[in-house]
């Protein structure tokens, strides 16, 4: 950040740690950070964290954020801040963009939850303030990845189609043993989410949905075999902005293989449960140990023909693992989701953005060499 703003962060995960530590650390002038959650001992917790972290001065404050309505502590913060930027689960998002708007103030989240994203659209159409909604890893950086690639390689090769764009990301550990071949680097309920719920797609250049985990596939990258399957949400709006330009564009997850197998049995054991989501994040937790070592496998490509009508296929991938930022250690997870939310607010306070601002609508060389990107996700694509 170029100025001094007062930023407002609504949850108090490992993402809103890793939020509020980049802030501190990577910012020109140090922001003013409020840091709110239903737990106020855990957004104080949360705080300290930060305040321990950071080798820069600091000014930060958590808060109770009510689980339902509005305190009158509450408005006192939103009547301060400038930003809020939404860390908490998906479900919650439509009400703190509410606030956001209520109050005057930027709003930036990270939910990859279609309908959610689709109330906020809705609500946020004539705000003065901005709204960039899904801009975390994925979605987010990923998509702009994907567009940015499908943008160059639309101008080098003379083409305005391509045939395919493939976008995939996995947050895996290094290590994965039988039967499940997982372990848990970012929430439960948001990895059951994505494996559960439909993805939508482009197929012969017009959005279609289909189920998740309907297209499973081997993919090498970087000399190393992955399982790739489709699951919801990763794409943002790159369907609803690239149709009738691409044949086929997807979002798939990477997993070890055997992960997906696994996954598979569990769906059919709990297929006629009430909640499908609930029932497999269960079944998921009950075998599947939290690891803290992770890494971010990432890969984005393009293919198409050339003016001269040759097959051509340009490919970006990326390995991401922990990094120290201040004197805390981020896990990977944590650093690829937090730098792209981050950067999508200072793009909010320093500009004259206003509405909803979906990924396909940002401009990806810009943000992709954006101060807060680089350090973690290197340069990958230039003017």
């Amino acid at each position: 950040m170029k100025k001094h703003h007062t930023i407002i962060i609504a949850g108090a995960g490992g993402i809103a740690e890793a939020v509020g530590l980049l802030l501190m650390e990577w910012s020109m002038i140090t922001p003013t950070l409020f840091i709110g959650d239903r737990s106020q001992s855990k957004a104080k917790k949360v705080a300290s964290w930060i305040h321990e972290g950071t080798t820069k001065s600091l000014s930060i404050q958590d808060f109770h954020l009510a689980e339902k309505g509005i305190t009158e502590d509450m408005k006192i913060i939103l009547r301060q801040g400038d930003i809020i930027l939404d860390c908490l689960p998906g479900d919650q998002a439509p009400r703190i963009a509410q606030f956001a708007k209520d109050f005057n103030l930027h709003y930036a989240n990270l939910t990859e939850y279609v309908t959610e994203t689709e109330e906020i659209i809705a609500l946020a159409k004539e705000a003065k303030t901005g709204f960039i909604l899904q801009t975390g890893l994925a979605p987010g950086y990923i998509d702009l990845l994907a567009n940015g690639l499908f943008q160059q390689f639309c101008l080098d090769f003379e083409v305005k189609q391509v045939d395919k764009l493939e976008l995939k990301v996995g947050a895996l550990t290094k290590h994965a043993v039988a039967p499940h071949y997982y372990g848990f680097t970012w929430s439960p309920i948001g990895v059951a989410t994505e494996y559960v719920k439909n993805t939508i797609v482009l197929r012969n250049y017009k959005k279609i949905k289909l189920p998740s985990l309907s297209e499973r596939a081997s993919i090498i990258i970087d000399g190393i075999m992955y399982e790739e399957d489709l699951t919801s949400g990763g794409a943002a709006d790159l369907p609803d902005a690239l149709a009738g330009k691409v044949r086929s564009l997807d979002y798939k997850t990477l997993r070890h293989p055997g992960h997906y197998e696994w996954v598979q049995k569990q769906i059919n054991n709990t297929a006629n449960t009430v909640n499908a989501i609930e029932s497999l994040q269960k079944e998921m937790e009950a075998s599947i140990p939290h690891v803290e070592d992770d890494q971010i496998i990432l890969y984005a490509a393009v293919e198409g023909e050339d003016a001269a009508g040759i097959l051509q296929r340009r490919e970006i991938s990326k390995r991401i693992i922990p990094q120290m930022v201040g004197k805390h250690r981020l896990r990977a997870i944590q650093i690829t989701t937090a730098a792209p939310l981050v950067q999508a607010a200072q793009l909010l306070l320093e500009s004259s953005l206003s509405g909803v601002i979906l990924q396909s609508q940002i401009d990806p060389i810009a943000f992709l060499n954006g101060n807060y990107i680089i350090p973690v996700y290197g340069t990958v694509l230039k003017v």
